[in-house]
């Protein structure tokens, strides 16, 4: 455990850090930078289908978002809403191991096809269940111990991804076991992985909050008004918080711009396929050292986040991500070995997120507006829909070089909008 994280039982942390190391064990079984792009390879080799189910992957919970966030605010509890909703992305990485397993070897655009469809299954509900886990949160951790208590799950996720990582490359290895079965058996090793990781939570003590009183006067109308009138009052509220949340706005705008740095992850591995035929058989090395370099990065940005709080971690990230596909192209004359560099400064720009943006949200978030903050930021971030599918779109079309140069510039401007940005930390009473 990195210095100066506290104790795990004591500050609170047992349950995240339970739900933590699984999650990261299941989530190797399928990396979505470097397992989930091979497996995919082998179904098609066109970068549009690619881009559309990265664009399932990552965007379609955003669709959503909003009308989650509205559900959520008119209960109480989060707890058995996020339990439930991990609960279903098991079931959906149970219909992927099943898709690939009787589909995949005999009628490869059928599975494909039948995949996207579970794998909307498994994203909508992670954007649910991701919803209630953010509140939960916040209402379980003060402001000041919330960064250390990610950068704590994510060490206690990057030793269970070690393990994951040392366990899919085991079964990905040639010889090893024959296609399909290579990439199903670690599906429904995560399937199994996320029921555990959701156990995690059953003892969680989650305090009450009242609903706001928005949800009594707009979004909750009394017996016999129609639907609309709660569609209305949530419309309401969302130009509300965005005409007085000037912070927020930038907030969402620099999400939005860094959202090219996740819409090019995925196809660092596509680019390094296609361009060294002996890259496959250093998947293994390459899902190791990404989940090194998420690991060793934590003791980095815990340091940045105390240091600059939340805003000095987004703007070391953002400027990570800029220099990422840089890298890539520099590195194209050294081979494929090299590469493992890459997927390391992935694990950091990936980590860098996770402790940078959710804290940052919760800080600007106010306490009885919280699941509003958090259903608009995931229903805004719009880009993370259309940019995967752009992404193919733009591979077919130029090449990786244009795309990868385009996300450098993307991101520079997300990081001079968040030069001058600072995070008012609400007061707990809010």
């Amino acid at each position: 455990m990195p210095s100066g994280i506290p104790s795990p039982k004591r500050a609170g942390f047992l349950p995240f850090l339970w739900h933590g190391f699984f999650l990261a064990f299941t989530m190797a079984m399928v990396e979505p930078n470097t397992v989930l792009p091979n497996y995919v390879a082998r179904l098609t080799d066109s970068p549009v289908a690619f881009g559309a189910l990265y664009a399932i992957l990552l965007g379609g919970p955003s669709v959503f978002n909003l009308l989650f966030s509205q559900t959520l605010r008119r209960f109480q509890r989060r707890k058995p809403f996020l339990v439930g909703g991990i609960l279903v992305r098991a079931v959906g990485f149970a219909g992927m191991a099943g898709v690939t397993l009787l589909l995949a070897g005999r009628a490869p655009s059928i599975a494909l096809w039948a995949f996207y469809g579970f794998v909307l299954l498994f994203s909508l509900s992670g954007g649910f269940a991701g919803i209630a886990y953010s509140d939960i949160v916040a209402r379980v951790l003060p402001s000041d111990r919330r960064p250390a208590m990610i950068a704590a799950r994510q060490v206690a996720g990057g030793v269970a991804a070690l393990g994951g990582g040392a366990l899919v490359a085991r079964i990905l290895a040639p010889g090893t076991f024959a296609w399909p079965l290579d990439y199903a058996l670690p599906m429904a090793i995560g399937a199994a992985g996320l029921a555990v990781a959701a156990a995690g939570f059953l003892p969680l003590r989650e305090p009450k909050e009242a609903p706001p009183a928005a949800d009594q006067d707009a979004d909750a109308p009394p017996a016999g008004v129609p639907a609309a009138g709660a569609s209305k009052g949530l419309l309401r509220e969302t130009f509300r918080v965005l005409r007085s949340d000037a912070a927020f706005r930038t907030f969402l705008i620099v999400e939005n711009l860094s959202s090219f740095s996740l819409m090019v992850l995925p196809f660092y591995m596509l680019y390094v396929t296609r361009t060294f035929p002996d890259a496959p058989a250093r998947l293994g090395t390459y899902v190791l050292a990404q989940v090194a370099g998420s690991l060793a990065s934590n003791v980095l940005w815990l340091f940045l986040s105390r240091r600059f709080g939340s805003v000095g971690v987004l703007r070391a990230c953002i400027a990570a991500g800029a220099a990422l596909p840089l890298v890539v192209l520099a590195l194209t004359p050294l081979g494929s070995a090299w590469y493992a560099l890459v997927f390391l400064l992935v694990g950091f720009v990936t980590s860098g997120r996770n402790i940078g943006f959710e804290p940052y949200l919760l800080d600007l978030a106010p306490g009885p507006d919280r699941t509003l903050y958090l259903g608009i930021r995931g229903s805004l971030n719009l880009l993370d829909v259309v940019l995967p599918l752009v992404g193919g779109l733009l591979v077919a079309a130029l090449g990786f070089p244009p795309v990868f140069l385009g996300v450098s510039v993307f991101m520079l401007a997300a990081l001079v909008l968040l030069r001058k940005a600072s995070c008012p930390v609400r007061p707990p009473s809010s």
